[in-house]
């Protein structure tokens, strides 16, 4: 178990974290992609000898092993139970790394059978003081046989055959796709995919793609679901929904998920609702929040999220449940887990408080076993047990 605060978190917080502290300066879709692209040429050529070493000391400072994290889910090894969420690597472009950032799994996506460019800019938008993000950017990615390509450019193998590199796929309906042929989309991206991906999470809840919520309605979601089960070696299957379903509604899908045989869900997505913050002022239009379209993540959406997960595992502890929405610390991962996670996934925490976040949560959980007397911490799943300092 390493626990240390090295080069990487120092680089991080002088030379990132300033920009993060206020709402404007350098534009947060420009920062993301920036980021991307030293991470792109990083996982492309990691066999560079300096490359090598960078990657190798990134690995030795945010990695943290410890038997008690690992589960069996579905079939798949999960080193530990913290991912990141779909949505910072679109097109794949890091996917060769992301284990040396100390993530038990990653989730690249969305991805949509047609490239496209996704809505109007600006369309990310940071809310510093609430650390939260506005987000409409519109399932911009490349395309599925981009993704393809970027796998096999950096060396990706097929899942089967890969070790230490958990990868979940996000997918999304392109948004030239009408709904009626939403499930031969779906289809066309995901028969490309398949043999790359550890799990396949079907994405039907972001707000930034006209009408793809209406997919979670139960009877359009079942002709999804059942036509995705019939692929050739179809992987286990996520269903990625909304917060701002009413609880029937996510009642009626998780009866859907057990009735269909499908193997969790990933709970939950971006929101709608502005969670209190209706008359923040996004400095970059002069618009209220609940004036500006896109969902909103980070901080705010934390309880939300946690609630659902909640009232999910009280539904039905049988359901494979991946917690996503405002996790930005040991405690607050501590409490999804505890409210019936199995698995976590961060992106905007992660971003606001750096790359450390990852083996500070992991060292927070390890903590809690240990205080609480827990051989894996699949004891803690749904538990309720409280953090304990």
């Amino acid at each position: 178990m390493i626990e240390q605060k090295g080069m990487f978190n120092n680089i991080y917080k002088n030379l990132v974290t300033p920009i993060l502290k206020k709402d404007a300066g350098i534009d947060a879709e420009y920062l993301t992609n920036f980021s991307l692209s030293l991470l792109t040429f990083s996982s492309n050529n990691r066999n560079w000898p300096l490359i090598s070493r960078i990657i190798n000391n990134l690995n030795k400072e945010l990695c943290v092993v410890d038997r008690r994290l690992h589960q069996k889910i579905c079939g798949i090894d999960f080193s530990n139970p913290v991912g990141l969420a779909a949505g910072f690597d679109k097109n794949g472009n890091a996917a060769n790394i992301w284990s040396d950032f100390g993530f038990g799994f990653a989730e690249i996506g969305t991805v949509t059978k047609f490239p496209q460019a996704g809505n109007a800019k600006p369309r990310l938008f940071r809310l510093a003081k609430e650390e939260a993000a506005l987000n409409r950017m519109g399932f911009n990615n490349n395309g599925a046989e981009n993704l393809v390509k970027n796998f096999l450019k950096q060396g990706v193998g097929l899942s089967k055959n890969r070790k230490n590199n958990c990868l979940g796929i996000n997918f999304g309906k392109s948004k030239i796709t009408s709904l009626s042929m939403a499930t031969e989309d779906y289809l066309t991206s995901l028969k490309l995919l398949i043999p790359y991906c550890n799990y396949a999470a079907i994405n039907v809840s972001s707000p930034n793609t006209e009408g793809l919520r209406k997919l979670q309605d139960p009877i359009l979601l079942k002709e999804l679901l059942r036509e995705v089960k019939k692929l050739d070696n179809c992987p286990p299957i996520f269903v990625k929904i909304a917060p701002d379903l009413s609880y029937k509604d996510i009642e009626d899908i998780c009866q859907l998920i057990i009735d269909e045989n499908i193997d969790g869900i990933i709970a939950t997505n971006t929101s709608l609702d502005r969670l209190g913050l209706e008359q923040r002022k996004i400095q970059q239009t002069g618009l209220l929040l609940n004036e500006e379209n896109g969902g909103l993540s980070g901080r705010p959406l934390q309880l939300k999220a946690n609630e659902i997960i909640r009232h999910i595992h009280n539904i039905n502890n049988n359901i494979n449940l991946i917690g996503v929405g405002g996790i930005d610390s040991p405690e607050s991962a501590w409490e999804r887990i505890c409210s019936g996670a199995s698995l976590i996934q961060i992106y905007t925490g992660w971003i606001y408080k750096g790359p450390q976040l990852v083996p500070d949560i992991l060292n927070g959980i390890i903590k809690q076993l240990n205080n609480h007397q827990l051989s894996n911490i699949k004891e803690a799943i749904g538990s309720n047990l409280e953090w304990i300092e």
